[in-house]
């Protein structure tokens, strides 16, 4: 792997401040410190489709009722999905946009860069996709590429991760003093888990197209991503950006969870406007419609 950020980086740590308290570990008389005992999670049972149905629908009434605020207030807001492959980002964003109207809410997900883009200052591609007033833009990665498969591949050079680490986080705190609310998202799952969906992915016809080279390679180098992530969240984890991590093993709880965190970072109130007393049609005697002969109709399939 290569090697850490030099340590004119650490500076960004000593402002990010994001919550956590460093504490001494437990030593011995020989005063070694010893690892604290690892937090052991009960795991939950699947959430059965009939509960999760039900209370997605609910999430997603109140994303309308959020998006109609954000337009009415002329908000700008910006989600990062990031993680693993196949950890479920792509299917948390559908939940959110499928409830919206597209002229509000957005996905940018973005091919590889042209040879014309990489000579550019490296943000300025993924500038041209943020918010306008009422507007909400969801990332399907972004630029934490750099990050993460940039630094992993070899895309990059060392200088420009570093550079990268140096520049993201007074990135992100200009997003915020111009306005624009800004939500980050780790997409985690374990490696059962990923393998059981690559699986399932090579097996299916309509989801292979999912399996990339890059999603091959990456099967390949687990360690060294884990390792990049450690690297990522440790310059970028800060106070005013911080990482929400969702657990996503459970593609539905994570849905969910992502679904009402999301929905708790801009306060809004209900704007649902009153139902509304539909006019009479127009009526016209005198106007008489085409024969059907002359119109060309979709044959029916089944």
């Amino acid at each position: 792997m290569h090697a850490s950020p030099t340590l004119d980086m650490e500076e960004n740590m000593a402002s990010k401040s994001n919550g956590h308290v460093a504490t001494a570990a437990p030593t011995h008389g020989n005063g070694v410190a010893q690892p604290a005992p690892l937090e052991v999670k009960k795991k939950k049972k699947p959430l059965k489709k009939g509960k999760y149905e039900a209370e997605l629908l609910r999430l997603q009434c109140e994303l309308v009722k959020l998006s109609a605020w954000v337009k009415d207030r002329g908000l700008r807001v910006v989600a990062l999905f990031e993680g693993r492959d196949a950890a479920g980002k792509g299917g948390a964003i559908k939940r959110i946009t499928e409830a919206i109207s597209p002229r509000l809410c957005r996905v940018a997900a973005l091919t590889a860069p042209t040879e014309r883009e990489r000579t550019q200052w490296y943000f300025q591609r993924y500038v041209a996709h943020l918010p306008a007033a009422g507007e909400i833009v969801l990332f399907d990665r972004s630029w934490y590429n750099r990050a993460g498969v940039e630094r992993v591949m070899g895309f990059c050079s060392e200088e420009e991760y570093r550079e990268f680490l140096r520049s993201v986080p007074e990135f992100e705190r200009m997003l915020i003093r111009s306005g624009i609310i800004v939500m980050k998202y780790w997409f985690s799952v374990s490696d059962e888990a990923q393998e059981l969906r690559f699986q399932e992915r090579n097996h299916s016809p309509i989801k292979r197209w999912k399996l990339s080279p890059m999603d091959l390679e990456s099967r390949k180098r687990w360690v060294e991503y884990s390792k990049a992530k450690d690297e990522m969240f440790k310059f970028t984890d800060m106070q005013d950006t911080p990482w929400w991590v969702v657990e996503a093993d459970d593609k539905r709880r994570a849905r969910l969870n992502c679904l009402k965190h999301f929905l708790s970072c801009v306060p809004y109130e209900d704007l649902t406007p009153q139902p509304v007393e539909l006019p009479a049609r127009q009526q016209d005697s005198t106007y008489v419609r085409p024969p059907m002969a002359a119109q060309r109709f979709v044959p029916n399939h089944l």
